[in-house]
């Protein structure tokens, strides 16, 4: 079990997808994604989401994501958020997002 001050130490946020690339260099096929968290600024993620995604149908697509990690190098890339999803049947990541649009920046709680 976790405390509530543990679960505060986590910054979720929602954000919007401005950007979605393909990602060549990851082991697992994955996209490159910029994503705008409002006054938090711009953020990159790798997400292996690409079972279930296009990257047509991503950009501007409200996510939820972990601002908070310290950055991470996925082969020539810098991974500067997580973006949440829940595992499918076949592990494949089906996306975390708002029932309803919401501001970017907007925290999780």
């Amino acid at each position: 079990m976790i405390s509530w001050d543990d679960f505060e130490k986590i910054d979720i946020r929602c954000g919007t997808v401005t950007e979605v690339h393909d990602f060549p260099n990851a082991r697992k096929p994955a996209y490159q994604l910029t994503i705008d968290f409002g006054e938090l600024g711009i953020k990159k993620s790798s997400a292996q989401i690409t079972q279930h995604y296009s990257k047509e149908n991503l950009k501007d697509k409200q996510v939820v994501a972990i601002v908070n990690f310290p950055v991470k190098q996925i082969a020539n890339f810098f991974s500067e958020c997580l973006v949440l999803g829940v595992y499918d049947e076949n592990n494949d990541v089906v996306l975390l997002q708002p029932e309803q649009n919401v501001r970017n920046g907007m925290k999780v709680g």
